[in-house]
């Protein structure tokens, strides 16, 4: 079975009509993806997680957007909290995937440097 690009961006919103189409393939073209294109998991998944915290980031900076689709929250502080906590944890895991030379991002920097 394949999914296209937006399709797996989509799924990953939990199906949110948060944008359309066309400003969610800005979105994957501004992290190197292309919509139209069959997903592929050990290549791209980096890049969607990208994708993915970058459209979230973008509703961090207009709750009401946020709050229009995502009605379970009943202030403004709510859903930046949850905002907030899912972005952490995408980037958690966006700093844990190998990009495509095989390394990972740290959280850590080395503090002395011979």
């Amino acid at each position: 079975m394949s999914i296209t690009t937006l399709n797996r961006l989509k799924m990953e919103l939990n199906n949110k009509d948060y944008y359309p189409d066309d400003t969610l393939s800005i979105y994957l073209t501004e992290n190197s993806l292309d919509g139209t294109e069959t997903y592929d998991k050990a290549t791209m998944q980096k890049n969607l997680y990208q994708t993915v915290y970058d459209v979230l980031d973008s509703l961090a900076n207009n709750l009401d957007l946020f709050r229009s689709v995502e009605t379970e929250f009943a202030t403004t502080g709510q859903a930046y909290t949850y905002l907030q906590k899912r972005l952490d944890t995408l980037q958690s895991k966006i700093l844990s995937i190998p990009d495509a030379a095989g390394t990972t991002d740290s959280q850590f920097n080395f503090m002395y440097h011979d």
